[in-house]
């Protein structure tokens, strides 16, 4: 497939263009500096237009008209022109539907592209505020805007008011728009001319905050952000405006004469998991929980195992190494120890069920 992207240099056009050069498509990307010589010449190859290209900030608001109005007929003039019937998909905003010249500006093209139909399949899609990786920030996105200012520690503008706005994610609108060019999706119709991108999110702009402050503050307090929904969109948004000498972050490693344990990642309703190091000959453990349960991994060198039943006296026992990689389950009710074997430490990652509380540890001493 050969697909025209307008405004290719853009948010949604760059995620998009990727896209289809993923799926091998061919892109003709079609931005500022471009000419309109080499509009006419795109559109005369291409088998389906994507067009995003538009104003939203202009200096004088008749600029509105201009870019998204005015453009947009010349992008069908041409396309008649070239007697080319391909489909047309037009990236508008929910903001069509108010009355200011933004709004004015992108119902009108709406209006010419509606017109087309039915001698040529149209896509009208009304966006919700768009966000994701790689965002302009300090533009049109109070996401990207507020994620570059916590990743940079920039100071933050807040309103007091805190409005419900409607997102979508990026990936969400790459995914329907690929849809609409390969014909999985129904086009606009005269009886229902607007389409949506779906899901999308009605966040109060508080909670958008409050959100974003907390990923900042995981990688000292060890909560990994939930993985689900908003909210895992919103964390891999984040994690893109992170400087690049900033990848990295310590942990506190609880460290004595046996090797160290150092906690790595606290998962809400899925518990901890932790870094133990052991050094050769060293025993840890001998203790055990009445609730709390774990899972351990040996993934360098090699440890032994031991569990025994409170109140019984038989000794379960497992040898795992870095060669023979296996989980070992350790059961509420059983007092256990790890045992470091060979010449060289080794490294256990520890699961738990729940994170460590001081307050109430559930660690009860008993030696195997």
């Amino acid at each position: 497939m050969k697909v025209l992207v307008t405004g290719a240099k853009g948010f949604t056009g760059r995620h998009l263009c990727r896209a289809l050069k993923r799926n091998g498509d061919t892109v003709f990307a079609f931005d500022l500096g471009n000419t309109d010589l080499e509009l006419r010449d795109y559109i005369a190859q291409s088998d389906f237009v994507v067009h995003l290209a538009g104003i939203n900030r202009p200096l004088n608001p008749s600029e509105f008209y201009d870019g998204n109005f005015n453009f947009t007929k010349k992008l069908l003039d041409f396309l008649a022109f070239q007697k080319n019937p391909c489909p047309i998909l037009f990236s508008s905003s929910t903001q069509a539907a108010l009355d200011n010249d933004y709004g004015k500006s992108k119902r009108m093209a709406e209006d010419l592209l509606l017109n087309e139909i039915p001698q040529r399949k149209v896509f009208v899609f009304r966006l919700y505020n768009v966000y994701g990786p790689g965002a302009r920030p300090s533009y049109n996105s109070v996401i990207a805007t507020w994620c570059d200012a916590l990743t940079h520690d920039k100071p933050m503008v807040v309103n007091e008011k805190n409005p419900v706005i409607d997102f979508v994610y990026i990936d969400d609108v790459v995914s329907y728009f690929i849809g609409a060019i390969h014909s999985d999706l129904e086009s606009s119709t005269k009886e229902k001319p607007i389409l949506y991108v779906e899901p999308f999110d009605e966040v109060p702009l508080l909670d958008v905050l409050a959100l974003l402050r907390s990923f900042k503050e995981s990688r000292k307090n060890l909560d990994l952000p939930l993985q689900r929904g908003f909210s895992k969109k919103l964390y891999a948004t984040y994690l893109s405006y992170l400087q690049e000498g900033d990848f990295a972050y310590s942990l506190n490693p609880h460290s004595d004469e046996r090797g160290s344990f150092t906690e790595f990642l606290h998962i809400s309703s899925y518990g901890q998991v932790s870094v133990n190091v052991s050094h050769p000959g060293v025993t840890k453990g001998n203790h055990y929980h009445e609730t709390k349960n774990e899972k351990f991994l040996c993934v360098s060198g090699s440890v032994f195992i031991k569990l025994r039943k409170v109140g019984t006296k038989e000794i379960v026992s497992y040898r795992v190494s870095e060669s023979d990689l296996k989980v070992v389950d350790i059961p509420p009710g059983y007092t256990h120890s790890i045992s470091t074997l060979g010449e060289k430490d080794s490294v256990t990652i520890m699961w738990a069920n729940e994170p460590f509380d001081p307050l109430h540890p559930d660690t009860y001493h008993e030696d195997v």
